[in-house]
């Protein structure tokens, strides 16, 4: 269970509008000047998005609190054991043909 680089950077790209949007206004707020808020937001932009992204990917790294579902590649297990005690019951039937095509 990985993370593509595509959908980290994606996520980094939306959360900073977010966030800048937020730091924005309360640099406003704080200010009162459309200007220093403008100028603290753009700062601000550039080196969260940054440090944002090597924290994603660092995170995808780290393989704790992840759950892991182990899925079946094809429609049915192919080593299941019922297959085999089938396989083993046709072949003692004397349904070769047929067991062999459960392999």
């Amino acid at each position: 269970m990985s993370s593509k680089r595509r959908r980290t950077l994606v996520k980094t790209l939306t959360w900073r509008v977010l966030a800048t949007t937020d730091t924005f206004l309360i640099a406003w707020l704080v200010t009162g000047h459309w200007d220093w808020a403008g100028a603290i937001a753009g700062i601000e932009v550039l080196t969260k998005m940054v440090l944002y992204y090597l924290h994603e990917r660092a995170w995808s790294k780290i393989t704790w609190g992840k759950l892991y579902i182990d899925l079946p590649t094809q429609s049915f297990p192919f080593e299941d054991w019922k297959i085999r005690r089938l396989q083993a019951y046709l072949d003692k039937q004397g349904h070769k043909r047929l067991a062999r095509l459960l392999k």
